[in-house]
């Protein structure tokens, strides 16, 4: 037998264990934990798949009803019917450790991973998006990351031949050092095909599928759960190195198997590899298993029991089938050219069991390990953070109003966070599997699932400047205006998943941002009846220079019944009406205006009024699928000015705009001021009355700020007056002459 360290609570303390967590798992067990159960413990029990410190506040957001098939964490990602028999499933989750020290490969592993995640539950994948957070393009290091993640991510979807069709891309200061890289995937599957993570029936075999097992990622999980620091870059072999070949090969014969009436029930091998997937699928079927760890295919000479089940290795499965048919199961993988072999059976004990060269060297209830067993649950400390009132003191009356519109909008359209990412979404194969109707670079992409008439209309949104300002508003505006761009595009928002990005919450602060960024989010998901499908907390976003903003990422899908109403946000024809639905409110709290332009990151943010803002969504959906509206744009970053420059420059040659109109508001208010609950759209002239029908319907005030022209120009009162072809220059190349 492998000879292995004496544990002592020190050996714990190594581990990322608390000395409270340590004596628990002694009480648990009767006895001192072997050196593989401690560092099964540690994984399991850390934050990166407890939650031991959220899943409390988790609780609280909306995780049933709707359109839900499953609730909430019950599955490898969230389930949602859309009709026909159809279902949706798709889900959100972070890469940000690995990435900051490993960009390329950081990247690339949480794209094979998420896709796994939808695979695994029988759905086939059918579309990516990312949310990507770097420091300012100013440094080199910050460029670096950028063009190594966007590899990453570009080179594993391309390869799978899975379209990335849109996403984000945000630089802050407060992202340096410690990068957000979220990824999504979405799948469809018909209902009686979706596939469980369980294991049950004592004696039925467990395999393992897919790559063979190295030492890469032992003990990701535990990385991914403290702060990163000076030596963070030597933890290399923390991060996994991801195969999308290898990986294509899985996903097709995990779906053959999926259609298989004697298949149980199969989880991807994510963090905390064997371990993870063996305890939680026995968890959830209440029984245990037993593994006889010599059988797992390994790349790797000399890999002990400790390796093997912390190993994170990619492209990996366990599968629990019906005995009697392992050669059914050997078949398909064989088909496939890929490893199956069997490495234990379920049991009826509950326990856990891993053997080792013949010698029981683990030996845990598997209720224990996992989140809604034994793993623990906290309640921190929270306290209200002490710079919110300072920042949230906004003297305007000092704040100068410019000069030159003309040159601030210019400005602001160059700005990294507003100018268009082309440089990265064109390193992305957005159209393969031909079901692409609104790819990257509008306000949400659309994809048509074949076969029938449905679309299904999904965005990634998270501002965390916003949030950092006012952690509850904020949280409701990242759903709010998530929603309001699937409904710019003609989807009916159905369902969200989220990324949680945040700092150390054993601060109070942080905590207490944490906190009140679940609340607003979970008030706006009631409202819109989006429940929360699943998703992923990341904690311990710091590195030496400090926290990153607090940043909630909402994935947000929304369903069309018709893909021909699938609407996009550039403008169509001269003559065209440009109208406001909701009311133009600007502030330049919390604004990219107050920032570029004047280099300060304060103020209250715009206020969100719930019941209105659904109201002003639910006109625009129903003039969408009436057919009257043509383009539609949610008034968002940079304000009024940024958003008609887009819906013009992203149109046909010669088009322009003409707005005229008054508001009681400041200039630079007016022009770049942001808010919410207002979408910008154009109509032909004979659907102003029908418009003005539906929005009196749902008691919601529209304007008429402009026409569409023909001059090529954009003209705002006698504010701004510029021709397209700076405004292009401005949005369409600024980022590629920036990463040069």
């Amino acid at each position: 037998m492998e000879h292995y360290p004496k544990v002592t609570l020190s050996t714990a303390l190594e581990h990322g264990l608390s000395e409270v967590e340590y004596q628990r798992i002694r009480e648990i067990l009767g006895r001192d934990p072997s050196y593989v159960e401690l560092g099964i413990f540690s994984v399991m029990w850390s934050e990166h798949c407890s939650y031991k410190s959220s899943i409390k506040l988790l609780k609280t957001l909306p995780r049933e009803g709707g359109r839900l098939l499953v609730g909430a964490g019950e599955e490898n990602a969230g389930l949602v019917d859309i009709g026909d028999g159809l279902a949706v499933a798709f889900k959100i989750e972070s890469h940000n450790h690995p990435s900051a020290i490993e960009p390329y490969q950081g990247a690339a592993t949480g794209v094979g991973g998420i896709m796994r995640d939808i695979f695994t539950m029988g759905a086939r994948p059918i579309a990516s998006m990312d949310s990507l957070h770097f420091g300012s393009l100013d440094k080199g290091r910050n460029r670096f990351l950028l063009e190594h993640v966007v590899e990453g991510v570009a080179d594993y979807g391309n390869c799978l031949g899975i379209p990335t069709v849109g996403g984000e891309t945000i630089f802050e200061d407060s992202y340096e050092g410690n990068p957000l890289i979220n990824v999504f995937s979405l799948g469809v599957v018909k209902h009686e095909h979706a596939v469980s993570a369980v294991a049950k029936g004592p004696g039925n075999p467990v395999f393992i599928v897919g790559s063979k097992t190295g030492r890469d990622g032992i003990h990701g999980a535990t990385f991914a759960s403290v702060e990163l620091s000076e030596e963070s870059e030597s933890r290399k072999s923390n991060v996994q190195v991801g195969d999308p070949f290898t990986e294509k090969l899985l996903l097709e014969a995990s779906l053959e198997l999926c259609k298989k009436s004697w298949l149980i029930g199969m989880q991807d091998m994510g963090a905390a590899g064997i371990t993870c997937s063996s305890s939680e699928m026995s968890a959830k079927g209440h029984c245990g298993m037993t593994l006889n760890i010599d059988k797992v295919p390994r790349r790797e000479p000399g890999m002990n029991a400790y390796e093997l089940m912390l190993s994170e290795s990619q492209e990996r499965m366990l599968v629990v089938i019906l005995k009697g048919f392992e050669e059914e199961l050997q078949a398909i993988f064989n088909k496939w050219d890929l490893n199956c072999t069997r490495i234990g059976e379920v049991n009826d004990t509950g326990l856990l069991e891993v053997y080792e060269k013949g010698t029981l060297v683990s030996e845990i209830p598997a209720l224990e390990l996992v989140l809604g067993g034994g793993a623990p649950q906290y309640d921190l400390p929270a306290a209200e953070p002490v710079y919110l009132k300072a920042l949230n003191d906004l003297d305007m009356e000092a704040l100068p109003e410019p000069q030159d519109y003309n040159e601030v909008l210019v400005t602001l359209l160059k700005s990294p966070n507003i100018t268009n990412k082309h440089w990265v979404y064109s390193q992305y194969d957005s159209t393969v599997r031909t079901n692409t109707v609104q790819g990257p670079g509008g306000d949400a992409a659309v994809v048509r699932i074949k076969g029938t008439q449905k679309a299904l209309a999904m965005c990634t949104d998270g501002n965390g400047r916003y949030v950092y300002l006012n952690p509850r508003l904020g949280g409701q505006i990242a759903v709010a205006e998530a929603a309001r761009n699937v409904v710019c595009s003609g989807g009916d928002p159905i369902a969200i998943t989220n990324c949680l990005n945040f700092g150390n919450p054993n601060d109070p602060e942080v905590y207490w941002q944490f906190k009140e960024a679940v609340t607003g989010m979970a008030e706006v998901c009631r409202s819109l009846n989006t429940p929360v499908t699943g998703g992923n907390v990341s904690f311990y976003n710091e590195s030496p220079t400090g926290a990153v903003y607090p940043t909630p990422v909402v994935g947000m899908v929304g369903l069309l019944e018709d893909v021909t109403r699938s609407t996009t946000f550039e403008y169509k024809s001269p003559g065209d009406f440009i109208i406001v639905i909701g009311a133009l409110n600007g502030t330049l709290g919390g604004t990219e205006y107050l920032k570029v332009i004047h280099d300060q990151v304060q103020g209250n943010i715009s206020p969100l009024n719930i019941e209105f803002e659904m109201r002003v969504q639910e006109v625009c959906m129903e003039a969408i699928k009436k057919g009257i509206i043509r383009s539609a744009h949610d008034l968002s970053d940079g304000g009024l000015a940024v958003n008609v420059a887009e819906s013009i420059v992203a149109a046909r040659k010669g088009i322009g705009a003409k707005l005229d109109f008054a508001r009681k508001l400041r200039n630079d208010e007016l022009l770049f001021g942001e808010c919410q609950s207002a979408i910008i759209v154009s109509i032909a002239e004979d659907d102003l009355i029908n418009l003005v029908i539906i929005s009196q319907e749902f008691d919601v005030p529209t304007q008429t700020i402009g026409r569409v022209t023909d001059t090529g120009r954009l003209v705002i009162n006698e504010l701004i007056d510029i021709e397209r072809e700076p405004l292009e220059k401005a949005y369409y190349e600024t980022l590629k002459s920036r990463m040069a």
